[in-house]
């Protein structure tokens, strides 16, 4: 468990330090009380490694024969036990940057995705001793959780139309998901996610192009669908305005004629070519 402890102030034993350094060269110098000037250089060396410059956002683990003392999180000048080990950690937030990857999602589709985590140290004690390397340890673990979360969904509704929630459509949920993975497995280093989200999201290249097309017939078809909804309703419009108007009088095969003209016209893909009959309908 993390045990904050806040050394002395530096600048004192900074000031003895000097007295020590000073006092010994003196007496070496004038050549008087060469037990004394070795006694003085001799503090004076074992008093250096005491000292401690921590600067903002980072922190020093205070280790004494094995035996974890406390975490010094304070910034500024200090002084501690110059026989205490000094491990470096840092609270600074750190950008992770997963690298992309082959998964199948849940429908068993290869994808490519990758994903940028940002996390920080938030227990130093676990950090330093639960385990070997955290930086390495966050990096494999971010790994481990993008692929657990790419088999969890499926890219998108082509195939798993009852999907609510999918890796292309839903980034907000699906990265609240992915930071929460990340947040459960870093628990153990001490470690807070930040923040966590995908980045990179495509097909495999052996079905990107066939998922292309599947796409592009998806959109075609919807598209499709509009323009007859709306074409059926405007020949509908125009039939019951031309019977209230009384403008003309068509039996049953002039309409099956001009619905059947009017809706290639509406429904066409190319611009329609008129064709004038100066005679009657049938000639």
């Amino acid at each position: 468990m993390e045990k904050i402890v806040k050394p002395t102030s530096g600048w004192t034993m900074l000031a003895v330090f000097l007295i020590l350094l000073f006092g010994g060269i003196a007496l070496m110098v004038v050549r008087q009380f060469i037990p004394g000037a070795l006694a003085l250089l001799i503090a004076f060396a074992l008093i250096l490694p005491g000292f401690l410059a921590i600067e903002p956002n980072s922190s020093r683990v205070l280790n004494l024969f094995g035996a974890y003392i406390g975490s010094v999180k304070d910034n500024g000048f200090f002084y501690a036990n110059p026989f205490y080990a000094k491990k470096n950690i840092s609270l600074r937030a750190v950008t992770l940057d997963v690298p992309v990857i082959k998964v199948n999602d849940k429908q068993g589709n290869p994808i490519m995705i990758g994903a940028v985590v940002v996390y920080r140290v938030l227990d130093t004690f676990k950090a330093a001793f639960a385990v070997e390397n955290y930086p390495e340890f966050v990096k494999i673990q971010s790994e481990a959780a993008v692929r657990k979360l790419a088999g969890m969904y499926s890219y998108d509704n082509l195939e798993d139309e009852a999907a609510i929630v999918t890796l292309r459509t839903n980034s907000d949920e699906v990265n609240h998901e992915l930071a929460r993975e990340i947040s459960e497995r870093l628990e153990i280093a001490g470690i807070e996610v930040i923040e966590a989200r995908i980045n990179h999201l495509a097909y495999s290249t052996e079905i990107a192009g066939a998922m292309l097309q599947r796409q592009q017939a998806t959109a075609i078809v919807a598209a499709r669908s509009k323009i007859v909804e709306g074409a059926v309703g405007m020949v509908e419009m125009a039939l019951e305005h031309l019977s209230s108007k009384s403008i003309v009088e068509l039996d049953e095969e002039k309409k099956a004629a001009m619905v059947s003209n009017l809706l290639v016209v509406l429904c066409g893909d190319r611009n329609a070519q008129p064709v004038v009959n100066t005679g009657t309908l049938h000639q």
